[in-house]
């Protein structure tokens, strides 16, 4: 069976994710606004989410109808097909939004939906009341300018929670955004990598994981394991495929380092949980002392924007000490991502590029220093910059 699949990615990211879904070998037919579209069948909702490191979530559309009333949005979602869908002791709660709609009032919408899906199941299952105890169907509606979209998602916790982190520093950085900070940088895995602010070790893992091809989904499940309609031989085919394609023996340098030694301790851990330890070279260094003899490396990280440290002058030291980095090594690309307004003037380069992002709530930008591709690569590259 075809669905119509949501990945929802941060703004700002949707290239990165729809990239991502096109190289699982599925078609995109919308790319805007933190929403990338496209169909799939079973194997393509497992897959999708054991394999795509930027997405926040795979939801399953429904149906996409007008809302401007509450007697629209109540007649669209009971048309939908949920008691096809739904077995008779489904969890279903529903979340929802509405942006620039005349339906403004979210828990309203939200009872409207839960109230109209109730009704469908009535009239298939013929009982009024439904114990909700087995699997979990959590369904989203979201209305925007006057639009609802209703979907399942198939994810259950977000793509983002891995299963490896379990120790949390200040400031983290979550898991999707620094992948997708890895997969903008021009880093393949035949050139060295360094992070020399690596905090809990993060943006390190994920390029590790990347390098080594193992999916990001490998260490959790997905709510769509249980769901009645799906095939229940589409994940284990998917997590089949996984196993194959991981490849722990492939060689790569990966350096992470942080004057932190409680953050390396951490780092160090769930490097070992994720399964990529013997593959990071981790050190407690202070980051003006950080150098590389290894040529045509790939620096990404995410320093300090001045919330995590005292003030600007601390920020100030520490941006000029990066940029003395790079002076010193001058075959390297930097990837850095801040959020401090005067990142560059202290950093004392402009960037080559730079891209909006957010950390969260907190929009940066992530300033893009290309150096020099390895000469033998130069033609290989396929920077997504």
């Amino acid at each position: 069976m075809k669905f119509t699949l949501l990945a929802t990615a941060p703004l700002g990211l949707e290239s990165v994710v729809a990239r991502e879904v096109r190289q699982l070998g599925y078609e995109t037919t919308e790319v805007d606004n933190g929403r990338i579209i496209y169909e799939a069948d079973d194997l393509g909702i497992s897959r999708s989410n054991l394999w795509l490191r930027a997405a926040d979530r795979v939801m399953m559309i429904l149906g996409e109808f007008p809302a401007t009333t509450f007697e629209e949005l109540f007649e669209g979602t009971k048309a939908l097909p949920w008691s096809e869908l739904l077995p008779i002791d489904a969890r279903f709660p529903v979340e929802g939004r509405s942006v620039k709609s005349q339906l403004s009032s979210v828990p309203a919408c939200q009872a409207i939906v839960k109230k109209a899906i109730v009704a469908n199941m009535q009239e298939k299952f013929h009982q009024e009341w439904f114990d909700e105890t087995g699997a979990l169907y959590s369904i989203e509606v979201s209305i925007h300018r006057d639009i609802a979209t209703l979907a399942i998602d198939t994810s259950g916790s977000g793509l983002h929670k891995r299963g490896y982190r379990t120790l949390t520093g200040p400031a983290p950085i979550k898991e999707t955004l620094a992948a997708s900070l890895v997969m903008l940088s021009r880093w393949e895995p035949h050139r060295p990598f360094a992070d020399f602010l690596c905090g809990t070790g993060t943006i390190a893992i994920e390029a590790a994981l990347l390098a080594l091809r193992i999916a990001p989904g490998s260490f959790r499940s997905f709510a769509s394991e249980d769901f009645a309609f799906m095939d229940k031989k589409a994940y284990q085919e998917a997590r089949e495929e996984v196993a194959d394609l991981a490849d722990y023996t492939r060689k790569t340098t990966i350096l992470a380092s942080d004057i932190d030694p409680a953050a390396v301790r951490m780092a160090q851990t769930h490097a070992v949980r994720a399964k990529v330890s013997e593959h990071i070279d981790f050190r407690v260094l202070p980051a003006a002392e950080f150098y590389s003899k290894e040529q045509y490396g790939c620096v990404v990280t995410n320093p300090p924007y001045g919330q995590r440290l005292g003030d600007d002058k601390e920020v100030r030291i520490l941006y000029e000490q990066m940029r003395g980095i790079m002076k010193v090594m001058p075959t390297w690309s930097f990837f850095v991502l801040s959020a401090h307004p005067d990142f560059t003037r202290f950093f004392g380069k402009k960037a080559d590029k730079n891209r909006k992002l957010y950390n969260g709530r907190i929009e940066c930008h992530l300033y893009q220093y290309l150096g020099p591709l390895p000469p033998r690569h130069r033609e290989s590259q396929d920077a997504l910059t």
